[in-house]
């Protein structure tokens, strides 16, 4: 009997002892303490990752009563939004999500995190194939929706729906697509926990009535974000490599300083953000040297210059980080041709090559450029030899010394003599005493 009794006694015990747990691992909302609302809006990326694991930290350290995703985002890139789920699957205190707008791709399972998901009417969630497509990054990001589903108890076929479109969801999507519920299907599929009209009223619904604090982006972490977006980089390795090649066209120097700005702004942010290091900066500067080193100091010998270019490409790939590399080839890519682009137009303002112009002559003289001067006026003038004419020599006509010629005959010194013609830059004469000269 003694034995029952502890038995049930230890029962007891266990079963408070899992309820103590259950209660600490996802405790309810305290209606008046402060709710943390934090933006997963733009692109999913290390400035993102960086602003959500330092609020719930701050939030759990001073004891918030909810953590609030607030979700419009089209997706971004994985290893942040990986990061970004764990800290909110981590957290101690509720956590909840409300979609505005859309939750694709690395939103989506950010989303899934959340312990509560409201949608607001006309929101959707899915579409998350990951990029480049293959069966094992498949396979890997599948298995992160399934497990996040199943830990916040919800059906872990559905989240896997929004990653391989293989899997056979008749009732919600096509063969061969992707899953992506809006806010109706959501609700039936118990994807979302219910529908909010705005973020007010779905924290009016949860009865968080306390004060709101909504995160800023710290000066690093809006400069992560910076780095990673695709189009700021397009535009700025754009410029770089304008720059370089104007500095080509003119050699002024002011295209040449734009463009290793631009680089360098371009690096440096990467940098600033943690996707690159100090060598990629050294591969860079390298590469940047080699080809003002082939513009400025040995035009024509091309090494320097292809050498240089090369490394710069290669700069610009890992300053991406080996995660973007897809992404850093299609921005490199679009960089390369708006700068044919633009440098063609360029050309037109520029047309005189000045790199060119220091390795070969000109086809073509300029307007004031003469080979020689013009003497066809002193036809038939008289003069006096200068000096000797054998058949060469000096003579002054009409005031002026001029090289002469003469018919072969030698002249004396001080003989007068007469213009017959005038060839080119050759002036011929003749003495004056012979009759063969006719007017």
């Amino acid at each position: 009997m003694l034995g029952f009794k502890m038995g049930l006694l230890a029962a007891a015990g266990l079963i408070a002892a899992g309820l103590f747990t259950a209660s600490v691992g996802q405790q309810p909302a305290k209606s008046g303490g402060t709710v943390v609302v934090i933006p997963i809006t733009g692109t999913v990326d290390d400035g993102m990752d960086h602003l959500v694991t330092r609020s719930i930290a701050k939030a759990q350290s001073e004891g918030a009563s909810a953590i609030v995703l607030d979700v419009n985002s089209p997706g971004g890139v994985l290893e942040a939004a990986f990061d970004i789920k764990d800290a909110v699957l981590d957290s101690t205190i509720p956590t909840y999500a409300f979609v505005d707008g859309r939750a694709y791709s690395s939103a989506a399972l950010i989303t899934l995190a959340a312990q509560h998901i409201y949608m607001a009417p006309g929101a959707s969630i899915g579409e998350a194939e990951p990029y480049p497509v293959s069966s094992k990054l498949v396979s890997a990001v599948k298995a992160e929706f399934k497990s996040t589903a199943e830990r916040n108890h919800r059906d872990p076929l559905i989240a896997a729906a929004m990653v391989d479109k293989s899997i056979d969801l008749p009732k919600y999507k096509q063969p061969g697509q992707n899953l992506t519920l809006d806010t109706q299907a959501a609700l039936k599929t118990k994807i979302a926990d219910g529908e909010a009209d705005s973020l007010g009223a779905m924290l009016a619904a949860n009865h968080l009535s306390g004060p709101q604090e909504i995160p800023q982006y710290t000066f690093a972490e809006q400069v992560a974000r910076f780095a990673t977006n695709p189009a700021v980089s397009g535009l700025l390795l754009t410029l770089g490599f304008l720059g370089l090649l104007i500095e080509m066209q003119t050699l002024h120097g002011i295209a040449g300083v734009i463009g290793v700005a631009s680089l360098a702004l371009f690096f440096g942010s990467h940098i600033y953000a943690g996707f690159s290091n100090g060598w990629v900066v050294v591969l860079a500067i390298a590469g940047v040297v080699g080809i003002l080193y082939e513009l400025h100091i040995v035009p024509g010998h091309g090494a320097p210059g292809i050498l240089g270019g090369i490394a710069l490409l290669a700069a610009i790939l890992l300053a991406f980080g080996i995660p973007l590399f897809f992404i850093a080839m299609q921005t490199i890519a679009t960089a390369i041709v708006m700068t044919v682009i633009l440098f063609y137009l360029a050309t037109r303002a520029f047309p005189q090559n000045a790199w060119m112009a220091k390795l070969t002559f000109a086809s073509a003289q300029g307007p004031d450029y003469v080979t020689s001067r013009d003497n066809t006026h002193l036809r038939g003038l008289s003069g006096t030899a200068s000096s000797y004419l054998r058949p060469a020599g000096v003579a002054t006509v009409d005031g002026r010394r001029i090289d002469v010629l003469t018919q072969g005959e030698f002249i004396p010194a001080g003989t007068p003599v007469r213009v017959t013609r005038v060839e080119g830059a050759r002036v011929f004469v003749e003495p004056i005493d012979m009759p063969s000269y006719k007017e």
